[in-house]
């Protein structure tokens, strides 16, 4: 048997329960991808990032893209190639053939799902209550257990549900942008001002110090290949979805981020536990409430789609025999795995009720850029053995992944001097 047959859990016991349900299409993988990038990021960590990187913020997330193309374009080709729950602990096993790193790997997939959905919930406590006065020792609690019981609902109905808040959300971001040009309708002849010179060495610094948050605010794409075992036709479904997440989500980012400092002074805009509500407010003169409310419903659905996405991790390395086989458990009824859903849930709760969210953010870009850097070399390896790929499977040059690892590296190690 192949690297790949192994890493694919082809021939391995088959789970107790029932079995995953390959519905999703590539409108709602679209939207789940989306879903959980925007959510776990714009809405929450905007004040982070201007406070690190000043007017350049906006090019701090135009880096971070640029470091996750290249990754995206290796998670696209490996998604055809082995289209599996989690994903990149497969992938690892294919390419460097040790089974301990790839549950290593698998594991701390389902690390950055917990800690970004904590950060997302602890982020969206601001927003929240803006509404309801109750402390976040009271509301994060209640956020993450509905949020837990959404994700073990089904997977359709809370995809379903997850790319209606993505719509809202979108949305959100869509009427800040528009509320900034209408206000200002001078502000595109701004965008030198977010441009720093080139021997201008503080301002790099910045931008380099706000690119490991911003890079936050992508984390999410990747999340895509754990429900491959969900997903019609996912070798020719996911490559599409993963890139028009990227896609989709770098310009919005670019120009929200763009009209909150060009239009909010930095030093409120950092400091605003609603960054956006306050953005708008600045904007239009009317009342944050309607941002807030969006916000709630982007930061909710970021949470629930990183839920759905490590416990479908802790299923796929069950089923590669990385884990006891009981973790892969699925619910007959419910058609997902509730132990490890309850498992995610737990560490959600246990750490949005320990951990900041800025340090909560930080620690999962650091994780991610390790997993990504790690996918990388896997491909590079599998690129070198010659080994064949599935008809119809995209297909990237051999130095992407080679750019993706020095891009993953480099961002890594930035972050260690500054």
């Amino acid at each position: 048997m192949s690297a790949i047959e192994r890493a694919s859990g082809q021939n391995s016991p088959a789970h107790p329960g029932a079995s995953l349900r390959r519905s999703l299409g590539l409108p709602l993988v679209t939207l789940y991808g989306l879903g959980v990038t925007i959510g776990a990021g714009i809405y929450v960590l905007i004040g982070a990032a201007a406070g690190a990187a000043g007017l350049y913020a906006p090019v701090s997330f135009v880096v971070a893209a640029a470091v996750m193309a290249f990754t995206a374009c290796s998670f696209a080709e490996f998604a055809g190639r082995l289209p599996v729950s989690a994903g990149e602990a497969a992938y690892v096993q294919a390419g460097l053939g040790f089974r301990a790193v790839s549950t290593t790997v698998g594991l701390a997939v389902v690390v950055v799902g917990t800690v970004s959905a904590s950060a997302i919930s602890v982020g969206s406590v601001g927003y929240i209550q803006a509404f309801v006065d109750l402390p976040e020792g009271i509301l994060v609690p209640i956020i993450v257990l509905a949020m837990g019981g959404v994700a073990a609902w089904g997977i359709s109905e809370s995809v379903s549900l997850a790319a209606l808040f993505t719509v809202i959300e979108i949305g959100g971001l869509l009427l800040i942008i528009g509320a900034g040009f209408v206000a200002e309708p001078g502000l595109a002849y701004r965008v030198t001002e977010i441009l720093p010179s080139a021997g201008d060495s503080h301002a790099l610094t910045g931008i380099f110090a706000a690119s490991l948050l911003a890079f936050f605010a992508f984390v999410g794409f990747e999340d895509l290949v754990n429900i491959a075992e969900e997903v019609k036709r996912p070798e020719r479904t996911l490559p599409r979805a993963i890139f028009l997440t990227l896609t989709i989500a770098t310009l919005l980012y670019f120009l929200v981020v763009s009209v909150a400092v060009l239009s909010v002074p930095l030093d409120q805009l950092a400091a605003s536990k609603r960054p956006l509500g306050l953005v708008f407010e600045r904007l239009t003169g009317g009342s944050p409430a309607l941002i807030s409310a969006i916000a709630i419903v982007a930061t909710l659905n970021g949470i629930i789609i990183q839920m759905i996405m490590g416990s479908r991790v802790i299923y796929g390395l069950a089923a590669q025999g990385s884990l006891p086989s009981i973790l892969g458990w699925v619910n007959p009824l419910t058609r997902t795995p509730l132990i490890a859903t309850a498992i995610v849930v737990s560490g959600v709760l246990t750490l949005a009720m320990t951990f900041p969210l800025t340090g909560l953010a930080e620690t999962t870009s650091r994780i991610t850029l390790a997993i990504f850097a790690l996918v990388n070399v896997a491909l590079i390896r599998i690129k070198m053995k010659g080994s064949p790929a599935p008809e119809g499977t995209f297909i990237v040059p051999f130095f992407v992944p080679v750019v993706g690892l020095v891009s993953c590296v480099a961002l890594l190690a930035i972050d260690l001097v500054l």
